[in-house]
């Protein structure tokens, strides 16, 4: 039995409210000692203001302009940074009554005590505890939308093959994906994060999809610094799912059409070779690689890309290295596929921008998505590589899951 849109919404604005009173428990055990009266109000009413005020904008926004543009992506991560915030303040608390209860429940039994004394009151040292620990998140997403969100991290792969050719041992690919040149705001960031690509010395650089949210002229001031990125065997790119604009209002079939038009134009300005379900093949020292590159192929996220056509006329003996955004066509059709392909370099789940790295801990919620979701993964001698994504798209920001520039070495194995 399918739920209706309008019991949906409304089943959702009753959690949103139960959480949100929820909250305000703990804020009237936080604010109760105040001496000012009017500050007390204040601090609650501004609460229940700015808990109400906030969602209708956001849906305002959305009718009236789409969810791609920056003031819905802005107002967005405010809503989900209040909203971790507030789901660590609660769980606190929850924590508190729970223990409350038990106390209660205990005290009753052996004690006989009336019904009014059943429950005790609630320890304000509690509330003081939920609010320092949701500070903790709070904090993090604040830095993770001012900061977070252009903090570029290099990680370094080094593969090792058998078969690669012996000209291409210490061959080095960088790879950035998802620019989402729509979302930036700070000319100054995405130039060094430009300047760290370039820095890498590779010898060829890749960009794996993505280059806009939705519109081309989105990358209009931003051509001039990503043409900057040079490597000696070139500058290669396909498309993401966001580059086609089916996320966006069109008026009409031919401005949707001139759009995509224009967007593979805009690859062509940066000096990035555009591949569309082709292949072109790197020769050095008169030994070969073939780089082949797919439009776009992801499970929910329209399956255009044609691989056979991609690899036709490629030697099956030959080492092949395959540009596809969404990891979802790896583990659907690349992995299996009847030619070998012994590199994918994909992107698109941007690790959702939030999650957590540290030695012996690599967890965000898109794993529960995507399996392959962020870094390097290896299946019967077929390797794939997860970027990150270099730009940011919906919560404007990153927490713990860093804007990434990828450095992949191939190594010939000794057999």
């Amino acid at each position: 039995m399918r739920i209706g849109p309008f019991i949906f919404l409304a089943i959702l604005a009753g959690l949103f409210f139960l959480l949100d009173w929820y909250v305000f428990q703990g804020i009237k055990s936080l604010t109760a000692p105040m001496e000012s009266v009017a500050l007390r109000q204040s601090i609650r009413w501004g609460h229940w203001i700015i808990s109400i005020a906030l969602p209708i904008f956001i849906a305002v926004i959305y009718v009236n302009m789409g969810r791609m543009n920056f003031y819905f992506t802005t107002a967005g991560s405010i809503f989900t940074t209040m909203l971790v915030t507030k789901v660590v303040f609660v769980a606190v608390l929850m924590g508190g009554d729970i223990w409350r209860v038990a106390e209660g429940g205990f005290n009753w039994l052996s004690s006989n005590s009336s019904q009014e004394d059943f429950l005790p009151e609630r320890r304000r040292f509690v509330s003081q505890l939920a609010l320092g620990i949701a500070a903790i998140p709070f904090t993090s997403f604040l830095y993770g939308i001012t900061k977070g969100k252009y903090n570029f991290k290099v990680h370094r792969h080094t593969l090792y093959f058998k078969d690669l050719p012996d000209a291409f041992d210490g061959f080095t690919i960088t790879q950035i994906s998802d620019v989402h040149s729509g979302s930036f705001q700070d000319a100054d960031a995405v130039k060094r994060g430009v300047e760290l690509v370039n820095a890498q010395n590779s010898d060829l650089f890749v960009f794996t999809g993505d280059l806009v949210n939705s519109v081309a002229s989105e990358f209009d001031p931003w051509v001039d610094i990503f043409k900057e990125i040079k490597a000696p065997f070139g500058q290669f790119s396909i498309l993401g799912n966001h580059d086609y604009g089916d996320y966006h209002r069109w008026p009409s079939k031919e401005a949707r059409a001139q759009n995509f038009e224009a967007l593979k134009q805009q690859h062509a300005k940066a000096n990035f070779r555009l591949l569309l379900d082709e292949h072109v093949e790197l020769e050095k020292d008169g030994q070969k690689i073939a780089l082949l590159g797919v439009e776009n192929w992801g499970l929910g996220f329209g399956q255009r890309g044609d691989l056979k056509k991609a690899v036709a006329g490629v030697p099956d003996d030959a080492f092949k290295v395959l540009l596809s955004h969404d990891p979802s066509h790896w583990d659907n059709e690349v992995k299996n596929f009847d030619s070998h392909i012994h590199l994918t370099l994909s992107g698109h789940t941007h690790g959702m921008q939030m999650g957590v790295e540290i030695p012996g801990l690599k967890w965000s919620p898109v794993k529960y998505r995507y399996p392959k979701w962020a870094g390097l993964y290896e299946e019967n001698g077929k390797h794939i590589n997860v970027n990150r994504g270099f730009g940011f798209l919906g919560f404007h920001g990153r927490v713990g899951i860093w804007p990434e520039i990828t450095v992949l070495e191939l190594k010939k194995a000794i057999a």
